[in-house]
């Protein structure tokens, strides 16, 4: 039995029919990535001074906490995501109002955050996508950050 990437005449790994079938991470982040539109920091942060999106930090504790937040983001932790960003689940959060809801994800470097978005997307947040290189490049494009607590 071979554990060979799918050639031709086989579907894809993240494919229904292609479940089990095995992907490296780089392929798999390639074809989640290849399915939505990514956003660079300039982009989320006019999203974030229209309200016209949802942006949710998925990082967790020690990274928020050593770099601090992009301002107005709404902090979920990864292991939450699903449930609370779930239009239709009782422990959503009351920002996510519908399947329709713009959420932009982030994580620390952009990684993350795009395997974040295709689980979202499978709940049918369509409009979800996320910030290419994470919070690390908001920090560089010199956004606002709110400081950690002391």
């Amino acid at each position: 039995m071979s554990h060979s990437r799918a050639g031709a005449g086989e579907p894809p790994a993240g494919s229904p029919e292609g479940r089990g079938t095995p992907a490296g991470i780089d392929d798999l982040l390639e074809r989640v990535r290849a399915g939505y539109v990514r956003v660079g920091p300039h982009t989320v942060a006019e999203s974030v001074r229209t309200g016209e999106a949802l942006v949710v930090d998925i990082r967790y504790a020690a990274l928020r906490e050593r770099d601090g937040l992009i301002p107005g983001a709404v902090v979920v932790e990864r292991n939450e995501l699903e449930w609370r960003l779930d239009p239709w689940g009782s422990h959503r959060l009351p920002e996510a109002t519908g399947h329709d809801l713009h959420v932009i994800v982030v994580c620390n470097e952009g990684y993350a955050s795009s395997l974040a978005v295709e689980s979202l997307h499978r709940l049918g947040l369509h409009r979800a996508t996320d910030l290419i290189g994470g919070f690390q490049a908001w920090r560089a494009a010199g956004l606002p950050v709110v400081p950690p607590e002391a």
